[in-house]
């Protein structure tokens, strides 16, 4: 038995602007002409990016998404760019400043992120903005993520793979959380953990 012939590629995004131009500044007068093929939402069509980012400020969510950096984990990047679907405040990272961005599928460049050197500066920021950290990781005495409190303005901090949270991390924390899992795994992947609690907060506040 043959394999089967592949599925044709199907065409990303839209071709060049059909008909008069709009006369709106928003609008990329490249793209109008070449045609976009970004990832974004049909609303954000032929944006500039500087225009798609003004219109994110206006409706971002209240919560933050932090992420330790000890080991240039992978999947800070899927993390980033689940925090840009979400609409987070803003991603922060701790630790090593340079990160993967591979996985942000350029959505980095919508999402405002802000470097911290350590946990203690982290923490320190999250003080003056009045942000509880809420840790999340399966620890001892972490409340499952259904009965525990997730503050509307808050601080969602996320560990490495594998090691998941620092000491330090969880010592800063106001609260641990932790998402019920059914099978054998010790834990599931960072950047999925990080999504069920984003989709969690939007969940309870988003509407």
């Amino acid at each position: 038995m043959t394999d089967p012939l592949p599925e044709p590629a199907l065409p990303v995004g839209v071709g060049p602007w059909e008909g008069e131009w709009p006369d709106d500044p928003r609008y990329d007068r490249e793209l109008l002409a070449a045609g976009d093929t970004r990832n974004v939402v049909d609303a954000y069509r032929y944006w500039t990016m500087e225009a798609i980012v003004a219109d994110l400020d206006e409706h971002r969510h209240p919560f933050h998404v932090a992420i330790e950096n000890w080991q240039h984990d992978m999947n800070i990047g899927s993390i980033v760019r689940s925090a840009n679907a979400f609409l987070a405040a803003e991603v922060h990272i701790i630790g090593k400043r340079r990160w993967n961005r591979r996985g942000a599928m350029v959505t980095d460049r919508y999402q405002h992120v802000r470097h911290h050197e350590d946990v203690e500066a982290f923490a320190a920021w999250a003080a003056e903005a009045e942000l509880p950290i809420i840790a999340i990781d399966n620890v001892p005495g972490s409340v499952a993520l259904d009965r525990a409190d997730l503050p509307e303005r808050c601080a969602l901090l996320f560990g490495q793979e594998g090691p998941g949270l620092s000491p330090a991390a969880v010592a800063a924390a106001s609260g641990v959380v932790e998402i019920t899992q059914y099978g054998s795994t010790r834990s599931i992947n960072a950047s999925a953990a990080a999504a069920v609690v984003m989709y969690e907060w939007c969940r309870r506040y988003a509407g």
